[in-house]
């Protein structure tokens, strides 16, 4: 029996595709022992793992909605705030896995104070990637614009810092990459398919595709109009209150049957009146709800597009930043996975033109009325 601990982000996106990876290895006689936040405390205890909570040393959650905004924008920033809950969780963590003595960590490609503590203690180390596997190929496909690579040079000083801080507490990092990044020869398991993965001939063996992780529906929801459109902005972003509006303004009223997940960062109130044919929800169970959806509009997120995709729904996804993966998606649908497709039509559009939300309304009918295609 091996003991192995597993590290992960507070995002259902990033957690719920390790759930079966741990109940596969419970079954098998493992112990699984899982660092993660209170949020995700019952879906990882039902696994049979040994849950352990991070919320006392997370940085992340205590920051402002202002400051929250700039992580993933802000390089420096977001690496002050991986290093920051790096070392409020080094002697806790130390501490127990060498009480523990696991035969390996698995951590999530976020969750990167997981790979730190392996890389300190020298413990075997497996990434989790729940979006893209990325190498120095498939980061071609998201080419940065002048001002970002500006804002990065910019920032190099300020991040050898932090990197300066896990280097004093005995971490073998000689830069951010070394954390953020992971090379031909770390063991990862990427939860796509080879079609799906930006340049997967570029990758070692080391990488295994799995495919998607995805739970079977468990309660039924009804379905009370012919068509049902499911609207979600993920875990992370989904403050946007003004988005959600101009999708209540696009539907009201209108033959469909619509379903709002908003998450917890926007106050509902503040949607105004909601017409009889929406139902606006802090979370639902989506695996439930794309079981009878027929449209899905998302955003940039890798996780959720996927759940849409094996739930044979139309999936829009909205934002910037992903046009050329979109594209990639597309390609890769009509060449390799669904070459004889009847059942229904995938309509990948990219917002990318369009930066103010208040645009969304008239793009977003559009949208659903030339995704509406008959078998």
């Amino acid at each position: 029996m091996s003991k192995i601990v597993f590290f992960c982000i507070p995002a259902h996106g990033h957690t719920n595709p390790t759930l079966g990876v741990v109940r596969e290895l419970i079954s098998r006689g493992h112990q699984v022992y899982y660092y993660s936040y209170n949020m995700m405390r019952d879906k990882i205890q039902s696994t049979g793992a040994v849950f352990v909570s991070c919320d006392e040393y997370d940085q992340e959650q205590r920051l402002d909605a202002k400051d929250g905004a700039r992580i993933g924008k802000d390089l420096a920033f977001s690496t002050q705030i991986l290093v920051d809950t790096t070392l409020a969780l080094d002697d806790t963590v130390c501490e127990h896995m060498k009480e523990l003595n696991p035969d390996c960590i698995i951590a999530d490609s976020m969750a990167v104070w997981g790979k730190a503590v392996a890389l300190k203690l020298g413990i075997p180390f497996v990434s989790s990637t729940t979006t893209f596997a990325f190498n120095q190929y498939s980061a071609k496909i998201m080419k940065q614009s002048p001002g970002q690579i500006f804002g990065m040079i910019f920032s190099m000083s300020k991040i050898n810092k932090n990197i300066k801080r896990l280097q004093d507490k005995g971490y073998p990092v000689k830069s951010v990459l070394d954390i953020i990044q992971n090379d031909n020869n770390t063991d990862t398991i990427v939860y796509t398919s080879p079609e799906f993965q930006p340049c997967s001939e570029t990758f070692s063996k080391k990488y295994v595709f799995v495919g998607p992780s995805i739970r079977p529906v468990e309660n039924m929801i009804e379905k009370k109009a012919d068509k049902l459109i499911y609207i979600s902005m993920g875990t992370v972003i989904n403050d946007s209150t003004e988005f959600y509006k101009k999708c209540i303004e696009a539907l009201a009223n209108t033959k469909y049957q619509v379903i709002m997940s908003v998450g917890n960062l926007i106050n509902i109130e503040d949607l105004g009146a909601v017409p009889d044919n929406i139902t606006i929800s802090r979370f639902v169970d989506q695996i439930a709800v794309l079981s009878q959806a027929d449209v899905f509009l998302t955003g940039n997120s890798v996780k959720i597009f996927f759940l849409g995709l094996f739930s044979f729904v139309i999936a829009t996804m909205c934002g910037v930043g992903f046009a050329k993966i979109q594209s990639f998606f597309f390609n890769s649908l009509i060449k390799s996975w669904f070459p004889s497709f009847t059942q229904t039509s995938i309509d990948l559009l990219s917002f990318q033109s369009f930066s103010k939300l208040s645009e969304y309304s008239s793009y977003l009918l559009l949208s659903l009325n030339l995704s509406f295609i008959s078998p």
